[in-house]
């Protein structure tokens, strides 16, 4: 035998000890840490040997009668314990032995990498039982609603949308159109799920930090609506509108990074400074009232159908509107588009021109400032929002905040190309990196 069988051999038996372990530990009496070594084996000896048999006719039924095997002494073992009048008989350790049967076979095939992750994620389902339940109890109808709407969004009506493009300009393809919409709503639900396992007992910084990855403006509404009832706690809600509005920062950069690689290793000077900027407010507000709490908003589930089909309709009515006013007004016009739809919602913007960017139709000079100015617009929107639901003093705080983060946005749209100029040498190579890498991966 060659030293990679050997290898293989000691791949596997580690791999079984590592879920034998866990299942000792939890007194499984199924399965513990010597049979699931011994099942991990047999998987990787079968593969060894049939490796040199003609696959077709040797490896398939080998590995089929393993498998049927295994999943016999199983049964024997369940018909005994059912026997013995035990009733509370379960099926994860018998769905973990088989499985870590076929993870011997693909140790046993070379497959290393992968069945190591697969020994590792079996590990973690089965030490983690009491965590996932308790988090599956916690769910509201709300939340499981949310689920299912994010398997129709994303596994269930993009596959079937032509992927065709239509219209005039050759900007509108309904297949792109929705996998931006599974893109946005993707973001959303990550941080939505983060927001329920850690946000109500973290504090108002990792809200705010939720805040801004669900939806910022949600947020503003919410904290100014508190600061009406209570003016104790109109410091902190501009800390947390302040931390909502600097993560849409990042969660701009993310979806040009998705979207169109090429032109984060260009707008990330820009934005990168602008979020620079505003997490320096951040941090002097953040110093004298980290210890202070507000009550965390109760966001909606973004998982849901019909704001979904809004924000595709609106992504597409955006990109449209932009292609159209590049092609008849030239590049000025997409600043008023900006300025406009901006105000409201700051992805589709940014996931058009990034689109629009990508296929040719805008240059990277006017594609970074248009998005520049949909953050800024929505910052003069959510003051707004302040303005008509907060209090007085609320306003006050968010002027003087959203203030200087203008201003530094307009000596940004200013002097940007020469900012980008001056940090190319040593900030290009790395933008480069991560625009290659998230070119590797379609959104």
């Amino acid at each position: 035998m060659s030293f990679v069988a050997y290898q293989a051999i000691a791949i596997s038996l580690g791999l079984g000890f590592l879920v034998g372990l866990q299942r000792q530990w939890s007194e499984s009496e199924t399965a513990g840490i010597r049979t699931f070594p011994l099942i991990t084996l047999m998987g990787t000896v079968g593969a060894l040997l049939m490796k040199n048999v003609d696959e077709d006719a040797g490896l398939g039924w080998v590995i089929a009668a393993g498998l049927v095997s295994i999943a016999i002494l199983l049964a024997i073992t369940n018909i005994a314990k059912i026997r013995a009048g035990e009733t509370d008989l379960g099926l994860t350790t018998e769905a973990a032995a088989l499985l870590m049967f076929l993870v011997g076979v693909a140790v046993g095939r070379e497959m290393f990498g992968p069945a190591v992750v697969t020994s590792g994620i079996v590990a973690v389902l089965l030490q983690w039982k009491k965590r996932l339940h308790g988090i599956v109890g916690r769910m509201g109808e709300k939340d499981i609603r949310g689920v299912i709407h994010l398997a129709l969004i994303g596994l269930v009506i993009l596959p079937v949308l032509p992927d065709e493009t239509y219209g005039p300009y050759d900007v509108l393809n309904p297949y792109n159109i929705w996998r931006m919409v599974v893109l946005i709503v993707g973001i959303s639900m990550a941080a939505y799920v983060a927001f329920k396992l850690l946000g109500k007992g973290a504090g108002a910084f990792v809200g705010g930090i939720f805040g801004g990855l669900i939806s910022s403006t949600a947020t503003t509404v919410s904290y100014a609506r508190q600061t009406k009832d209570s003016e104790d706690v109109t410091a902190l809600a501009a800390l947390v509108i302040a931390i909502a509005s600097t993560i849409v920062n990042i969660r701009v950069l993310f979806e040009i990074g998705v979207v169109a690689p090429q032109l984060l290793a260009v707008a990330a000077v820009p934005i990168g400074a602008m979020l620079v900027l505003m997490t320096i407010e951040c941090g002097v507000l953040f110093i004298p009232l980290r210890r202070q709490n507000a009550t965390p908003p109760d966001h909606d589930n973004p998982a849901q159908l019909k704001p979904a089909i809004i924000f595709g309709i609106l992504y597409a009515v955006i990109l449209f509107l932009v292609a159209a006013a590049k092609n008849i007004f030239g590049d000025g016009a997409l600043y008023g588009i900006a300025v406009i739809s901006g105000l409201t919602d700051v992805d589709a913007i940014t996931l058009s021109t990034a689109k629009l960017f990508t296929d040719g139709t805008v240059d990277q000079s006017t594609a970074w400032r248009v998005i520049l100015i949909a953050t800024m617009s929505n910052l003069v929107f959510k003051a707004g929002v302040v303005a008509v639901l907060g209090s007085r003093q609320l306003f006050v705080w968010v002027a003087i905040l959203f203030g200087v983060a203008l201003t530094g946005g307009g000596l940004i749209l200013a002097f940007g190309d020469g900012l980008i100029d001056w940090t190319g040498e040593w900030i290009a190579p790395i933008t480069e990196k991560l625009a290659e890498s998230a070119s590797t991966a379609e959104p």
